[in-house]
């Protein structure tokens, strides 16, 4: 843990009228210069609306001259700041003890953030920043930066109660676009020129119904992602957010997606330049990141030794791994089933019916009759039944026929066209993107392609 500690001198003020110590805390630390927990913020309160006391993000030092001019400073404090970073298995009170206060002020502290429905003591993550403000081994304020954008401060009142205030950074949204041809994945190339793992997944997602990341990814396959940015005033990016673009240029498939939310149901999915959904009626593949150990057809069973249609598509995959419906439907059977193991059969429309078997054990809730939507967990991978290894034994039936997922050529999403006005809306906002993507080089690039591919031989 880095801890840094800083002292100021005091300094002497005009008397002027009473306020809480509450105050007289957070005025000293905007003394102090404590920029980590006050400049380029404003305060809100839970609704998001700005409270009394907020400041322009952009010019904190008026925050400073209402303050100070508001506050007693008779007494001035001396604060030493000690800074630390939550470690795997720490709890927030034990880092805050560590940076020098007691046991009670610290629970006390954390209570107003956790009663206050400010923080989640759940979704703590090793890193988080703390910076503790001590006045003769008292604590006096705690500054939390529960998220890139967002701090929570704690101060001490005048009859010694705490009050929490969030200070939400005021941030600018912009875009950046990325494209390169795949060296090793489109994870490890994507990450090296600047994408978040957010950003990789939901390039993964938008292609999840055409392209097996697995198998049909190849070296020199070339991709393109623009997606969500924010700033803060002073130009540094605090946060990525939605893809807004995503494009695959291989081997296995050259399609170009756009995130879209019409108008009409106000539900963003992806949609080629014609206006068809990537969503299609069942997922090629209802796990991640799982190795394809067996295919459809006939085959030795490594058990029984006989030699017999192989119905579905076998995914090596660890035990625990989640199980995904592949489309939306009602569940027929969630139940043991002999040399299946544990093992869930979804109804489909249109007379598809897909099965998981050797799972561990189901998604919370699962039996037959449930109703469950397109990548809701249906179950996790085990070894159940007549397993040599755990693996998701995945079977697709059309009319009680079993059929080769893989191979399957399934029907699409929504498709635009049949609604004019809604396709309109698409095509302004496909102009928008397309218009962001040039400013960013891609004519450029895709001008050098072109020229790059006539001067062949």
């Amino acid at each position: 843990m880095e801890e840094v500690t800083e002292t100021e001198p005091k300094e002497t003020h005009a008397p002027s009228r009473n306020v809480s110590q509450g105050l007289k805390s957070l005025a000293v630390l905007v003394v102090l210069g404590t920029a980590s927990a006050v400049a380029g913020l404003f305060m809100v309160d839970p609704s998001g609306q700005p409270t009394h006391g907020t400041a322009d993000a952009a010019t904190p030092p008026p925050l400073a001259v209402t303050l100070l001019s508001a506050t007693d400073l008779n007494d001035p404090a001396v604060l030493a700041r000690n800074t630390g970073t939550l470690k795997s298995r720490q709890t927030l009170t034990d880092l805050v003890v560590s940076l020098g206060a007691n046991h009670q002020d610290a629970n006390s502290a954390l209570h107003t953030l956790y009663s206050g429905d400010l923080l989640d003591a759940r979704r703590l993550r090793p890193g988080l920043l703390a910076e503790a403000y001590m006045e003769d081994d008292q604590l006096r304020a705690l500054s939390i930066r529960a998220e890139a954008d967002r701090s929570l401060l704690i101060t001490r009142t005048q009859n010694g109660a705490w009050e929490a205030t969030a200070l939400n950074a005021r941030l600018t949204p912009s875009y950046h676009r990325i494209a390169a041809s795949i060296e090793t994945s489109i994870y490890d190339t994507a990450r090296s020129l600047g994408a978040g793992d957010q950003q990789v997944v939901d390039f993964a997602n938008a292609f999840a119904y055409d392209v097996d990341f697995q198998r049909e990814i190849h070296p020199g396959d070339a991709f393109e992602i623009v997606y969500e940015t924010y700033v803060d005033e002073r130009g540094k990016p605090v946060k990525s957010g939605e893809v807004v673009f995503a494009s695959l240029d291989g081997r296995a498939l050259s399609r170009d997606f756009y995130r879209f939310a019409p108008s009409d149901d106000q539900v963003a999915d992806y949609f080629d330049s014609k206006g068809e959904s990537a969503t299609k009626f069942l997922m090629k593949t209802p796990i991640n990141g799982a190795r394809l150990s067996s295919s459809f057809g006939k085959r030795r069973h490594p058990i029984s030794g006989y030699t017999r249609l192989h119905k579905g598509t076998d995914f090596a995959a660890p035990t625990g791994t989640p199980v995904y419906a592949a489309g939306h439907g009602t569940v027929a059977r969630a139940s043991r089933y002999g040399g299946y193991g544990n093992y869930v059969k979804i109804k489909h429309a249109n007379g598809y019916q897909t099965a998981y078997a050797h799972l561990s054990r189901y998604g919370r809730g699962m039996k037959a009759g449930k109703r469950v939507r397109q990548g809701d967990i249906i179950g996790y991978v085990g070894s159940t039944g007549a397993s040599t290894g755990p693996h998701l034994h995945y079977e697709v039936y059309i009319k009680g026929t079993p059929v080769n997922a893989m191979r399957l050529k399934l029907p699409t999403g929504r498709k635009l066209a049949e609604t004019p006005e809604i396709l309109a809306e698409f095509a302004a906002r496909k102009a928008e993107i397309d218009q962001i993507r040039a400013s960013q080089g891609a004519d450029f690039e895709q001008a050098l392609l072109v020229s790059a591919t006539t001067d062949q031989p």
